[in-house]
């Protein structure tokens, strides 16, 4: 493991306690790679299980040896969080619902053996239309899985196709259908700005979804990240004109119907923000297990920040000899203005500035420059207890963010 340390020169942290503790668990494996993804995710020949041939399942082998990979590197790394409370727990993908409810079982008492969860914690399953069925998303909630995020980018056909994803627009619904019948907690994932895409053809995607009444949607701009097909062969997109009707069209008519734009892409039902997410945007930490998996550790005087060995089987072969961290390094607190406002920014309502000191241990007065100017330019409004990025520092939230990179 390489272990990057912070220079002698730099400025002391001090925490006077630490943040909430989350769980990141990531499973690697999907049945077909998005052109648009640059996850760490792995195309995967799924099969059907004995008893049931409409289940998508990973090969048995892989899926056993992966678990016990994942509750290795937990077993190893549980001495740096000993006795922390676990509030929320996310299984991210790739593809988590290809994994067999018995798999994921298995996973999840491993856990509560290791960690004190939370009574109420909040244990999200990322899941793909592609993958459901009715039984085992069934036994997904029996064994203590409580809310859903379901991919369903879109409920149109055609765009689906330009996405690039192994559902279609019947199978989209037919999986919120069958969430419906065991989970009254779920979010669906929504993309606007596709290739080819109208504003009304974006609003009917939200209309759609609210037929649904989720408890919560997530609504993300397509962008083009390097590293993926959309990169080396980009599709044509709406123009940027086209694309901010669009994101107005959805805030507007979310907003309208009670749900609450908390977060840059989220909007929630009254006390159904996502709980998970709300841990990474408050600057809580998170330990991550998996193949690729990045953490974030506080301790009384530094912050550490980890990665695992992001190859599947390299993983694998990692975590079962107690070695899965290829990196950890300390956060530099000069770096950590950024990282934490590169969080809080995204939060509509903004922040208390004492979270700030208690997350950080740094100091109010390290950011008095860079909130001046934030001010100035109309990026965000403040008193003396509190920051909230403006609608034009919302929309222009990487300006906004730039003010706090120290270079």
């Amino acid at each position: 493991m390489q272990i990057l340390q912070s220079p002698a020169t730099d400025r002391t942290v001090a925490l006077q306690s630490l943040p909430p503790l989350s769980l990141y668990v990531h499973i690697p494996w999907c049945v077909r790679k998005c052109p648009y993804c640059d996850f760490n995710s792995h195309e995967v020949k799924a099969s059907a299980s004995s008893d049931s041939p409409t289940r998508l399942n990973l090969d048995s082998a892989l899926e056993q040896r992966y678990v016990a990979a994942l509750i290795a590197d937990l077993e190893s790394t549980v001495p740096q969080v000993w006795g922390r409370p676990v509030y929320t727990v996310f299984l991210g993908g790739g593809t988590p619902s290809l994994l067999s409810p018995r798999a994921l079982d298995d996973l999840l008492s491993a856990i509560r053996a290791r960690l004190p969860l939370a009574p109420d914690a909040e244990i999200t399953l990322e899941a793909n239309p592609g993958t459901f069925e009715a039984g085992k998303f069934a036994e997904f909630r029996a064994i203590g899985i409580n809310r859903l995020s379901i991919g369903i980018q879109s409920f149109n056909s055609e765009h689906l196709r330009a996405l690039g994803r192994i559902h279609d627009a019947t199978q989209a619904r037919t999986a919120i259908e069958i969430a419906q019948s065991s989970f009254d907690n779920y979010n669906l994932d929504l993309m606007y700005a596709l290739p080819g895409q109208t504003v009304k053809q974006a609003v009917a995607d939200i209309e759609t979804a609210l037929s649904f009444s989720p408890a919560h949607i997530s609504a993300y701009h397509l962008t083009i990240e390097p590293n993926t097909l959309f990169y080396r062969h980009p599709p044509m997109l709406p123009d940027d004109d086209v694309s901010a009707d669009m994101q107005q069209a959805l805030e507007t008519r979310l907003a309208h119907v009670g749900y609450e734009h908390y977060e840059t892409s989220g909007f929630a039902k009254t006390g159904r923000q996502a709980r998970h997410n709300l841990n990474y945007w408050t600057f809580g930490d998170y330990l991550g297990i998996g193949a690729g998996a990045h953490g974030k550790l506080s301790f009384a005087d530094r912050i550490v920040r980890q990665m695992r060995y992001k190859q599947p089987r390299q993983y694998m072969d990692q975590a079962e000899t107690g070695a899965a961290v290829q990196q950890e390094q300390e956060v530099r607190a000069s770096d950590l203005p950024f990282e934490f406002m590169m969080n809080a920014l995204r939060l509509t309502g903004g922040f208390e500035l004492s979270s700030f000191v208690a997350r950080t241990g740094l100091p109010v007065y390290v950011l008095r420059k860079e909130l001046q100017e934030a001010e100035s330019r109309g990026l965000i409004e403040r008193d003396y207890t509190t920051v909230q990025p403006t609608l034009k520092g919302q929309r222009f939230l990487n300006d906004l963010l730039q003010i706090f990179l120290k270079t």
